[in-house]
């Protein structure tokens, strides 16, 4: 069966229509691309502070607002909505969430794969060193330290990751890689760095200083998987269906939360309100699947992971 083909990172094409659109994206790609002004402008700022309004700002129901934000929105980055069941919203968090239209991402169904839980860019990956990840070259965690435990992360040690990058623009909503149970649930608060390539060249153990939500899976097989969704500056909170709380920086719960959910290979697990990272674990016994590599744009339900031959 034919699945689906990795996409190179690169901007989506077509003609701008808007007279001096074109000069526009040069100029922003430009300035985007000086390093110094990138984390000058993204991460020298009140970033809690921002990432709070952010939340309350994108859910003022009004869709003059709603439509000036997105127009705004579209000026600093390549939003598609072509793909969207719905293109007309009361706010801009609807835009943020928003679902696709059936079908618009086919799920590799075979069950030696486990297929990307969203949308986004390939970061680091590989091998999980013993406790040791990395989020950029020269730039490495400890794997316990981004669970909230050794108990927690011992399943991963020697195991295989894979980072993938959610832009703003992108699809925000993600699933399950496979047949599986959500039996666990970490929520760690901390602060929104942004998480771009740039901001993890710099920042430390950056992965481990954000808010973080820790998603605990069991396999059909019995096997443990994890996806560790990492909020960012501007992401103002995560949503699981397997919970009934709004988990976000003001969320004074209890951190560690038992459930026992069933998902299917492509069921929607929940959704971050912004762009942000998704860190996929499995344990050893799993490699890459081709084609995955940095820098490539992978979609939600594309073979990610499979099973090593022994």
């Amino acid at each position: 069966m034919k699945t689906n083909q990795v996409e190179k990172q690169e901007a989506p094409s077509g003609i701008d229509r808007e007279p001096g659109a074109g000069a526009w994206k040069s100029l922003r790609d430009r300035l985007l691309l000086q390093e110094d002004l990138n984390f000058l402008l993204t991460n020298r700022i009140p970033r809690v502070f921002l990432t709070r309004w952010m939340g309350r700002f994108s859910k003022i129901r009004s869709p003059l607002v709603a439509r000036a934000s997105i127009a705004i929105w579209k000026m600093f980055t390549d939003l598609d909505l072509s793909e969207a069941r719905e293109t007309r919203f009361s706010s801009l968090h609807e835009c943020f969430v928003r679902q696709l239209r059936d079908g618009a991402r086919p799920v590799d169904p075979r069950p030696e794969v486990l297929v990307s839980p969203s949308d986004g860019i390939v970061g680091e990956f590989g091998v999980v060193e013993g406790d040791r990840v990395y989020q950029a070259k020269g730039f490495p965690y400890r794997l316990s330290d981004l669970f909230g435990s050794e108990a927690k992360a011992e399943p991963y040690r020697n195991g295989t990751y894979v980072t993938l990058r959610l832009t703003s623009a992108m699809y925000h909503r993600f699933h399950a890689p496979a047949d599986a149970s959500v039996k666990h649930v970490t929520y760690i608060s901390g602060d929104t760095w942004n998480v771009n390539p740039i901001a993890l060249k710099r920042v430390e153990r950056l992965f481990c200083r954000n808010e973080r939500v820790a998603i605990h899976l069991r396999l059909a097989d019995g096997q443990p998987m994890a996806l560790v969704a990492v909020a960012a500056v501007l992401v103002a909170a995560v949503r699981l269906h397997c919970l009934d709380v709004l988990l976000h920086l003001r969320w004074s719960g209890p951190n560690e939360i038992p459930c026992d959910k069933p998902a299917s290979r492509g069921d929607e697990l929940g959704w971050f309100e912004h762009g942000s990272t998704i860190i996929v674990f499995a344990p050893a016994g799993f490699k890459p699947c081709t084609g995955i590599q940095n820098g490539s744009r992978v979609r939600m339900g594309q073979a990610l992971l499979e099973k090593a031959p022994h």
